[in-house]
Order: structure tokens, then sequence, then C-alpha cells
């Protein structure tokens, strides 16, 4: 008993030396709770045939008939391919690049040069993606857009960057580059602060070029935190960005550009099928909680300490 007691006035004698700092942690906790947990019992409308006037508890109980339906409809396939292709596609060519203009700005020796390009590629990211989609109308449409007018002064031709639905992912994908990627170098350029610099004074008096140390001694370094993002990452896989594809949709190229996020919106909102959406929703989140686990454990296994 009196190792207990010890154990429990240890223990709150811990929480109070740190309590700022507990203190500091609970906006984010009230945040996460209010807006991420409470609404969770949400989720029995997926099981539900949901009517507002009725409520949640007095919906009648369905089962797994909205999931079936989900599963033998002709959109299923088209929904998971097109979303599945912008994930692999963001996974590819999105994920890599603020690592890369990290390691990049990492080498910029001149300060004053360095904080002006890190100012200038943070500024799109606080940019809303109306905003964006607006600008690359103006640069890609066939109607007075820069980039068709200056192809039609050399070619003669306009090219139909936003109907056609061979260049639909393309721009999606230049889209989220142009304006997330200078966010994403903040946590990688944080991680190579930390870097002791006696290895790189050690790596020289060795021989080693540039591109040794890089490879031996920085990417290491930041190894452990690339693999936390990406299992992070892995979390919201089939969250390919409702705003963004809703906003770049038209009647030519939906049949590459429908996904999960729009489905949702589409059915829930404008048809009020709110118990079929939730389903949808569901299903979704629990391929994104699979993946999260599944990486989780493959850190692990490569030896990686992972999120838990």
């Amino acid at each position: 008993m009196r190792t207990k007691e010890r154990q429990a006035n240890m223990s709150w004698r811990e929480f109070y030396k740190n309590r700022w700092l507990y203190i500091m942690l609970l906006p984010g906790i009230i945040y996460f709770v209010v807006f991420k947990y409470v609404p969770m019992y949400g989720i029995v409308m997926a099981f539900q045939d949901y009517v507002p006037y009725r409520g949640i508890w007095e919906s009648n109980w369905v089962g797994f008939k909205h999931f079936e339906r989900f599963f033998s409809e002709p959109q299923f396939w088209m929904l998971f391919r097109n979303t599945l292709i912008l994930a692999v596609y963001n996974i590819i060519f999105f994920f890599p690049l603020p690592i890369i203009v990290s390691l990049m700005l990492n080498e910029v020796v001149t300060e004053r040069f360095k904080r002006f390009v890190q100012t200038l590629i943070y500024v799109p990211h606080f940019v809303s993606w109306v905003v964006v989609v607006g600008v690359f109308y103006m640069i890609f449409t066939t109607e007075g857009g820069i980039l068709n007018e200056l192809i039609f002064a050399i070619t003669g031709q306009k090219i139909a960057f936003l109907l056609e639905p061979g260049w639909f992912r393309t721009m999606i994908i230049s889209q989220s580059i142009w304006k997330e990627v200078g966010w994403g170098t903040i946590i990688f350029l944080a991680a190579l602060s930390g870097v002791d610099t006696q290895l790189y004074e050690a790596a020289r008096m060795d021989g080693a070029s540039r591109w040794r140390q890089l490879w031996h001694i920085t990417l290491p370094a930041i190894r452990s935190t690339i693999i936390i993002l990406l299992i992070l990452r892995l979390g919201t896989f089939l969250d390919t960005g409702f705003e963004q594809i809703f906003l770049m949709l038209t009647s030519t190229n939906r049949d590459v550009g429908e996904v999960f996020d729009t489905y949702v919106y589409v059915k829930g909102m404008t048809q009020a099928q709110y118990s079929y959406s939730a389903a949808v929703g569901l299903f979704k989140s629990v391929i994104g909680l699979l993946l999260v686990v599944g990486a989780n454990q493959l850190a692990k296994k490569c030896g990686e300490e992972g999120i838990y």
C-alpha cells in the first residue's frame, strides 16, 4: 500500500511540476474531443434508415444494407479506381517533394536567400482552393487562358486542359504540389536542424563529398520523421480533397474525377441519403485505419518506432 501511495504521490508531483505543459495541451485535446470524437456517435447512422425527424436512436436499424448497396453499385469500382489512383499519385509525386525541397534548402549557405525562398513557397498554403482553382482557370482555360494563348500563338491550336479527362489528374496533383509542398517542408527542416554538425565535420575530414554526407548522415537522421509522416499520410490515403476536386469537376471529366468524397457530398447533401453516405464515409475511414495499423506494424518490423 505504501508503495502505491508513494507512486501516486510521485505521479501527482510530476503532474504538478509540468502543469503548464498540460494546460497548453488543453486546446488541442478539447478540439479533438469536440470535433473528432463526439461526432463519432453518428457512425450508427450507417446501420440505420435514418430519418431526421425521428432522430438517430429512433430510426430503424437495417444492419449492413447500405454497405451491400454501395458494393453492388455500378459506380463503386469507378469511384474506387479514381480515388486509389489519385491517392497513389499523391504518395508517389507529392510526398517526396517536401523532403527534396527541405534537403535543397538545408544546403543553402546564404541565410537571407534561404528565408526568402521559404517565405515564397509557404505563401500558397494560405490561399484557399477556390482561389487556386480560379488561378488555374485563368492560366489553362481555352478562352483567354495565358498558357493556351501562348500555345495558340506557336502552334495555332488550343488544348482543353480543364475539359479533357486525360489532364484532370495531372492538374489535381500539380495544384497540390504548388499549394502544399512549401508548407510540408517545415517539419523536415525542423528535423534537419537537429542533426549534429560534428558528423558533417568528421565526414569532411574523411573526404566524404556533399552527396555522401547527404546519403549517409542527413537522410538517416530524418528517416524516422519520414516514416512517421508516411504512416500518418496513409491514414488519410483515401482523402483526396473534396473542395479541390469538386471545383475541378466538369461533365466531361467526371468519369476520372468522381471520388468517394464528392460522391458522399452528392448522396448526402443534395439527395439527403444520410445513412447511405454515412456508410460510404465509414468504409473509407476503416480502410484508412487498416492502412495506418499495417504501416505501423511494418515500420516496427523494419526497426523503426512507429507512431504507437
